[in-house]
C-alpha cells in the first residue's frame, strides 16, 4: 500500500510540476473554474497502521490550500473535466500520539469533474511535501525518529457550490509521515478520515 500511495503522489507532484507549460496551450474552458481559490479545511484523522507504526495517533489537519487556475478544462461526460494545481499549509496537531503534531507544506494535483450546472464537483488530489514535528523516537519505541520528515497524500470528495464564489466539501484524506529512512528510526504514520472544507474563488 505504501510504495502504490508513493507513486500515485509522485504522479500529483508531476502533474504539478508541468502545470506552468500545458496551461499555455490549454487556457480552461470553463467560466468559473478559470479563477484562483482559497480552501480552509478542517478534519479528523486515525492511524491506520499498514507497515507504520503501531501506536494510537489522532491527527486533526488544519489545511490552507491555494489553487491555481485550471491547466486544462475539458468536456467529459456531460460536464467538464478540469486538472489544476493547489498549494497547501499544514497546520496538524496531534491529540493522541507522543509528538504534539505536524507543520509542513504540500503541493498537489486536482482532478475536478463539474457538474454541467457547476453547482457539483467531484474531486481527487495527489501530491505530497515536507514538514517538521517534534519527534519522540528515541524516548519512546514507535515514534517517530526525527523532526525532519516527508508527506504523502491522496484526498478524494465531493463540493458543492453554495453561491457564487463560495463552496464547502466533505471529502476522505488520506495522508503518510515519514523521514523515508534518513533515521535509523522510521515507522512513519499513516492515517486516515473525514473532511470538511470551504473554499472561495477569486
Amino acid at each position: 500500500m505504501f510504495l502504490n500511495t508513493r507513486l500515485i503522489c509522485l504522479a500529483g507532484i508531476c502533474l504539478v510540476a508541468a502545470g506552468s507549460s500545458i496551461a499555455q496551450t490549454t487556457p480552461s474552458e470553463s467560466g468559473t473554474a478559470g479563477r484562483y481559490e482559497w480552501e480552509y479545511l478542517t478534519g479528523v484523522l486515525w492511524n491506520v497502521g499498514g507497515s507504520a507504526t503501531p501506536l494510537t495517533y489522532v491527527v486533526l489537519p488544519q489545511i490552507l490550500s491555494l489553487k491555481i487556475p485550471p491547466i486544462f478544462a475539458r468536456p467529459w461526460k456531460g460536464g467538464t473535466l478540469v486538472l489544476r494545481s493547489r498549494f497547501s499549509l499544514l497546520v496538524e496537531p496531534f491529540t493522541v500520539g507522543p509528538e504534539d503534531g505536524y507543520l509542513g507544506v504540500a503541493a498537489a494535483g486536482e482532478f475536478e469533474w463539474h457538474h454541467p450546472d457547476d453547482r457539483i464537483e467531484v474531486f481527487f488530489a495527489s501530491g505530497g511535501g515536507v514538514g517538521w514535528m517534534n519527534s519522540k523516537g528515541y524516548e519512546i519505541e514507535g515514534a517517530q525518529g526525527q523532526d525532519f520528515n516527508l508527506n504523502w497524500l491522496i484526498h478524494a470528495g465531493i463540493r458543492y457550490r453554495t453561491s457564487a464564489n463560495w463552496r464547502t466539501s466533505l471529502g476522505v484524506y488520506f495522508q503518510h509521515i515519514s523521514n523515508r529512512g534518513m533515521d535509523d528510526i522510521n515507522p512513519g504514520l499513516n492515517s486516515l478520515g473525514p473532511t470538511l472544507a470551504v473554499s472561495r474563488r477569486f
